[in-house]
């Protein structure tokens, strides 16, 4: 399909104008047809009447359908989660791991990827830091090394970093664990809505994503992708009241059946933000509507002029370029960068600062 950009920012993005918004990394803007889901939903929430249960149901079945469509999972392996860190403390807690077993993850990952472990630690589970290379990228070559030890049991990292954009070979990662029989946990709050995600072609055992920053949808808001022949291995991490048997019939609640739900489901935390929600149902079902692809080719060329700016000025560019590259862009100037960043925003750039370096996204 053909996209008029031009129109599709003055009907979906118009309170963006005048700014050079690259900030996606960070929060994304709310598109037009989500905010005016949030208005109508926020002004029935007066009238609660208006909230029977089979509307609520419905929004989140789309929901997670949507989500589905997003990474091409199957419906019943989607979970909706509030954000991506509640996702991988999840996945972090259903793991069946003991005393000795290691956890591989990059060292200057995001926090999400970190805490989940360490809070296992006192079970004597062991997360190791695989150091970075000497641009300061993930190491793969050395995380593809460390597979081989009997004692690695799981992979979390970070598929599109946030702090310069690399984004790791899952297909080779997702090789590798499969052949050794190791669960592989992917943060993907920086790669979904920019990056193809496709979970029936490279397969994962979970997958989190948050979707306030790609995804262009509330704070809150987000889901948990379990492979399916896992949901029925682990119980829920949490006993949410709603991923048993028979919670699904508000007329008999107290029949406590104790049988998980045999989807991923089992692994929800209720009440969730309904309106919020169904905003996001608008808002990726905006991204799903222009394609993935497009967006990737289309970020590509709005950060081109960037990349001639960086290399005109003499300054560093700090992310990579190429199939491991993404829609974040980090460059480090050869002034200081606080005083860069400060000059962009009087300029109308939104952009951020991350680990030394200007993050344009």
């Amino acid at each position: 399909m053909t996209i008029d950009w031009t129109v599709l920012e003055r009907e979906e993005f118009a309170a963006l104008a005048g700014l050079d918004f690259c900030n996606l990394a960070s929060v994304g803007p709310i598109p037009a047809r989500a905010l005016r889901v949030i208005e109508a939903m926020t002004a029935d929430r007066a009238r609660p009447d208006r909230w029977p249960k089979e509307r609520i149901d419905a929004i989140f079945a789309e929901a997670r359908a949507t989500c589905a469509r997003l990474v091409n999972a199957s419906v019943d392996e989607i979970a909706l989660m509030p954000n991506t860190t509640t996702g991988l403390n999840v996945a972090a807690r259903a793991l069946p791991l003991g005393a000795g077993d290691v956890v591989l993850t990059f060292d200057k990952e995001f926090p999400s990827n970190v805490y989940p472990w360490i809070a296992r630690a006192s079970e004597g589970i062991v997360l190791e830091r695989i150091p970075c290379t000497a641009e300061g990228w993930p190491d793969e070559a050395r995380l593809h090394e460390r597979l081989r030890a009997p004692e690695v049991k799981a992979v979390c990292v970070s598929l599109t970093q946030f702090s310069n954009g690399y984004t790791v070979d899952l297909d080779a990662l997702s090789r590798a664990t499969r052949a050794r029989g190791q669960y592989l946990i992917i943060d993907a709050i920086q790669a979904a809505g920019q990056l193809p995600i496709d979970v029936q072609r490279t397969p994962v055992d979970f997958l989190a994503c948050g979707a306030q920053k790609w995804l262009l949808s509330p704070w809150g808001t987000g889901f948990l992708y379990v492979r399916r022949e896992l949901i029925t291995r682990f119980p829920p991490t949490f006993a949410g009241w709603t991923a048993y048997h028979g919670t699904d019939d508000f007329t008999q609640l107290t029949a406590y059946d104790p049988r998980p739900w045999d989807d991923a489901r089992r692994y929800e935390l209720i009440t969730l933000p309904i309106h919020d929600f169904a905003a996001m149902n608008a808002a990726v079902g905006l991204i799903l509507e222009v394609g993935v692809e497009t967006i990737r080719a289309r970020m590509q060329a709005r950060l081109a002029p960037w990349i001639e700016w960086a290399e005109a000025t003499g300054a560093t560019i700090t992310s990579p370029r190429g199939e491991r590259g993404s829609g974040i862009l980090c460059i480090r100037p050869r002034e200081p960068v606080a005083d860069v960043a400060a000059t962009l925003a009087a300029r109308g750039v939104v952009c951020s600062v991350r680990e030394g370096a200007v993050r344009l996204s």
